[in-house]
């Protein structure tokens, strides 16, 4: 059996086979995870994404192969969850990009696409980490091109393509060290594997289990450099440049003549003006995001090839909700543009006491989700609309929620900007510190500085034993997370609670907030106030009862 030649229908089946083994596989992504904290979610995120563009690929069903590629990309875009589905969007967007036009693709166009859609997705990230899914996407791409020099079988190739990412898979301990530390490898890679097997089966005419594979034990696994993979490594306040700048280039004759527009010198230029730079452009015009301190040299460059338009001074880029807490208000009235609000805030919380406790320091709407399921670019898309702004700041106080915020505000049809809080700490302090007679250039850098001035702690419990940073955890300790970091352990989640402030609070700290979980009691609280107020007379505290899932405590320390 060979297949020479792939059309529309064929690539569908692919894609919905490719998404239904990642989907039965999801939770085994989930659960090998590097931090034993019960959010491991890059199975869950990646299956959403891919679920979303196998949904639109079944409602776009196509003979012609580039009308199905291009529903894929749409379905993703918006379904993108997380920092694991933003990825695997930009892979099949560049995937798709490459075979938009044709109706049928031979071996080497489908190589070439696979090729094309790792360079898409390399350009999508500012500071790519070896040893994640993006490396196991450029391996197998490049394999896929070998391959296909002298092998038209599109099976062939698709078997090439399996068995080095899964070598690569395999790889990553050795590219990245906290996976070396732990004896594990990128989840994120694991998941494209799972695609890639679906789209094997699909070719060669089997049908794939639709139970998961059994998870393998603790020593043995292949997987899941999670809370510390790719986006992990590209924190956003590694970023030294303080303007966020968005516009487009209206392309014009005249000046194409004379400069004719380049899309990888124009990317190679803007450069050297910032950092976060992401340029999209087709025949008509070219879309620019970057963050400079010098927003004023990147509009004058653009406008040497066309007319500025949309220009916006700002944060975006790039997950799932079920719940969205909106301000009431009537549909006839949020359909006039005279009633239109300045400004909107969209956050993030998870348990319902944050919602209301966010509502009250002026968030507008307020989506559900967070650790365990994050929302979609969609659902923040939608969150935008609804709260009727002519400028509105998201908080994603999350940090895997961030790029799926960004990519929001970049299809925004409004004025929308990022302050990337990764915490719900941070996003509390971001959300005071606004101002609304300001300039969103100005709340966006007076919020972005309000995120170093509070510390946020956590305290979960252990899904499993491991050991990891220096510290041997049992399944079911509670852990103290410090800044991201597990810092201490205890069977007692009081007394866990007390070691992590016992390391937070210095000097300098002045106010404890601190957010009640679903997992602790009344008693739990009464203990922890009485140690601060005995040990850190001098610092006053506030408790909110947050109901948040899987965290008994959070902690804000200012």
């Amino acid at each position: 059996m060979s297949t020479k030649v792939l059309d529309g229908k064929q690539f569908a089946r692919m894609i919905l086979q490719g998404a239904n083994h990642l989907s039965a596989n999801a939770k085994l992504v989930d659960a090998l995870n590097v931090f034993p904290v019960p959010d491991g979610d890059t199975g869950t995120n990646m299956n959403l994404s891919m679920t979303s563009g196998a949904k639109e690929v079944k409602n776009n069903v196509n003979s012609h192969i580039g009308k199905v590629g291009t529903a894929l990309s749409k379905g993703l875009l918006m379904g993108a969850r997380g920092n694991s589905g933003v990825i695997l969007s930009q892979l099949f967007r560049g995937f798709s990009k490459a075979i938009e036009q044709k109706e049928t693709i031979n071996g080497k166009e489908f190589a070439a696409a696979f090729d094309t859609g790792v360079a898409t997705a390399y350009k999508a990230v500012m500071k790519p980490v070896e040893g994640t899914i993006l490396t196991v996407a450029k391996d197998a791409g490049k394999k896929a091109v070998a391959v296909a020099e002298t092998e038209d079988d599109l099976i062939v190739i698709m078997e090439a393509i399996v068995k080095e990412a899964k070598a690569s898979l395999n790889r990553t301990p050795d590219l990245l060290p906290v996976l070396k530390e732990v004896g594990v490898v990128d989840s994120g890679g694991q998941g494209l594997v799972f695609v890639y097997e679906g789209f094997l089966a699909e070719l060669k005419g089997e049908e794939l289990p639709e139970a998961p594979q059994s998870l393998p034990k603790m020593d043995e696994l292949v997987s899941a450099e999670h809370h510390k993979s790719v986006q992990s490594h590209m924190n956003t306040e590694d970023i030294v440049y303080g303007y966020c700048t968005e516009f487009m280039v209206k392309f014009e004759d005249e000046k194409l003549s004379k400069q004719p527009f380049k899309e990888e010198k124009f990317r190679q230029d803007l450069s050297k003006y910032g950092d976060s730079l992401l340029v999209i452009a087709d025949d008509e015009l070219v879309k620019v995001h970057i963050h400079s301190e010098q927003p004023g040299d990147c509009l004058t460059y653009g406008q040497r090839y066309g007319s500025l338009i949309n220009m916006k001074i700002e944060n975006m880029r790039q997950q799932h909700s079920n719940l969205l807490f909106d301000e009431p208000a009537s549909a006839p009235a949020a359909k006039k543009p005279e009633e239109q609000k300045e400004y909107g805030i969209v956050t993030v919380s998870m348990g319902s006491g944050i919602a209301d406790l966010f509502k009250s320091l002026g968030a507008h709407a307020v989506i559900e989700g967070g650790q365990t399921m994050n929302p979609s670019t969609e659902d923040i898309v939608k969150a935008i609309k609804d709260v009727n702004a002519k400028k509105v700041i998201i908080l994603p106080n999350n940090k895997n929620i961030v790029m799926a915020a960004e990519q929001a505000a970049q299809v925004s049809e409004v004025e929308a900007i990022v302050v990337p809080s990764k915490t719900v700490p941070q996003g509390m302090s971001a959300l005071l510190a606004f101002n609304p007679g300001a300039e969103i250039s100005e709340n966006e850098q007076s919020m972005k500085d309000a995120l170093q001035h509070v510390k946020t702690g956590q305290i979960t419990f252990a899904v499993r034993d491991t050991s990891i940073d220096g510290l041997e955890i049992a399944k079911d300790d509670f852990m103290g997370i410090e800044e991201g970091k597990i810092v201490v352990k205890s069977k007692d989640k009081v007394q866990a609670a007390t070691d992590l402030l016992a390391k937070m609070i210095d000097e300098d700290s002045e106010i404890l907030t601190v957010l009640k979980g679903e997992e602790a009691s009344q008693e739990d609280v009464d203990r922890l106030v009485s140690f601060v107020e005995e040990q850190y007379g001098e610092v006053e505290i506030e408790v909110h009862d947050g109901k948040q899932p899987l965290y008994a405590f959070i902690f804000a320390i200012e």
